[in-house]
């Protein structure tokens, strides 16, 4: 196929009149440049004719032309890994709900790879820095182990399976301040100075099992643009870790304990009222994936009663928008209960969400394409 294409085949292989060609030359969707043996006449880039032909025979379901964006022309990847399904979350095909009822993060982890990488001995870690707070501990191993650790790409899936273990190690290490033996939620209660069999070690296993992965968010999606470039599997979590620590994302759990200062201090009818009077957004609250209840949120809140002042404050909220807590409001509920640090929220959400990332590098890693989306331009004409 050549470069450059005449008008008459352009328009025989998209099926439209030349009115129809010249509107996606205006509109930007086809490059058109003088025909150097004729200057009277008009060139248009084949690859744009190309681009437009399999756009016209796409189907036009939502997911299918929100695939036209991304990758070239990908961006709804195909992932056998979780599923949000008529109020319910799968990892592949297990419900969350119910494998929190018995399972470790470490078990989750393993099923979200697809079930590789059981059984394996803990290996040597390094201790993680000391004289920080949970989140920078993090960055810190993960910025080290990015720029130390060799690409990805072309590894064999078990020996990625035994990275992504490790990883998985060494964030809980940094969340919790300290290598630790034993199951991730054991160490993380003890850490925060619980019983590791305790009411409050069930409840951290239950929520890092429940929030282990939910499809693909915006960490998980930056962790596969990653893996796409063959890089390590650190750089792919330190990429997750990232975008995880955005107000809007991992960081809401900050903006639903302010919210509830907030209640506290002015009644939670007034709190609400508030933020509803001021056009602001009502963290803790509500899910644009789940119609009613956040199964996760549900999850956990099944398992233990939220203190009054929170209590009070989801009554207000359903009572004047009928939203249902999310798993920000649980996490948040969960450290108050039981007097977990301020951290604790945030740090629970980060290492569940570390199994997700590398379950979803690897599956990236699988396919050996790169995620490259193109732009839609919009600034100033080129010279």
């Amino acid at each position: 196929m050549t470069d450059w294409i005449a008008a008459e085949e352009a328009r025989a292989r998209l099926g439209v009149r030349p009115q129809t060609l010249y509107a996606y030359v205006s509109r930007g969707r086809v490059r058109v440049r003088p025909d150097p043996d004729d200057p009277r006449r008009s060139l248009y880039r084949s690859a744009d004719i190309a681009a437009l032909s399999e756009r016209k025979t796409r189907s036009r379901r939502p997911a299918d032309v929100a695939a036209g964006a991304i990758a070239f022309g990908e961006p709804v990847l195909a992932s056998a890994i979780t599923t949000i399904d008529e109020g319910r979350l799968y990892y592949r095909g297990r419900d969350a709900a119910v494998l929190a009822e018995t399972e470790t993060l470490e078990s989750v982890a393993r099923l979200l790879r697809g079930g590789h990488g059981a059984a394996l001995k803990r290996s040597e870690r390094p201790p993680p820095p000391a004289g920080v707070d949970a989140a920078t501990r993090a960055f810190a191993v993960l910025a080290a182990r990015a720029a130390a650790d060799p690409p990805a790409l072309g590894r064999n899936p078990l020996r990625l399976a035994m990275d992504a273990t490790v990883l998985l190690d060494i964030v809980a290490d940094a969340m919790a301040g300290a290598v630790g033996e034993g199951p991730i939620h054991v160490r993380l209660a003890r850490a925060w100075g619980q019983d590791p069999v305790g009411p409050a070690a069930d409840l951290i296993r239950r929520a890092l099992v429940v929030t282990a992965d939910h499809e693909l968010n915006a960490s998980t999606f930056a962790a596969r643009v990653a893996a796409s470039t063959g890089a390590s599997l650190a750089a792919s979590a330190l990429a997750g870790l990232a975008a995880l620590s955005g107000p809007r994302h991992g960081g809401a759990t900050t903006a639903t304990r302010t919210f509830a200062e907030d209640a506290a201090r002015m009644g939670p009818a007034e709190a609400v009222t508030a933020r509803l009077r001021e056009d602001r957004h009502i963290p803790g609250f509500g899910h644009p994936l789940y119609a009613g209840v956040d199964p996760r949120a549900h999850a956990l809140l099944a398992h233990f009663r939220p203190p009054g002042p929170l209590a009070d404050l989801a009554a207000a909220v359903r009572e004047q928008t009928g939203e249902a807590p999310n798993i920000d409001y649980a996490l948040v509920a969960l450290a108050e209960a039981h007097g977990l640090p301020v951290e604790a929220p945030f740090a629970l959400f980060a290492v569940a969400r570390c199994a997700g990332w590398m379950a979803h590098a690897i599956e990236q890693l699988q396919t050996s394409a790169i995620i490259r989306p193109r732009a839609r331009y919009v600034g100033p004409e080129p010279e």
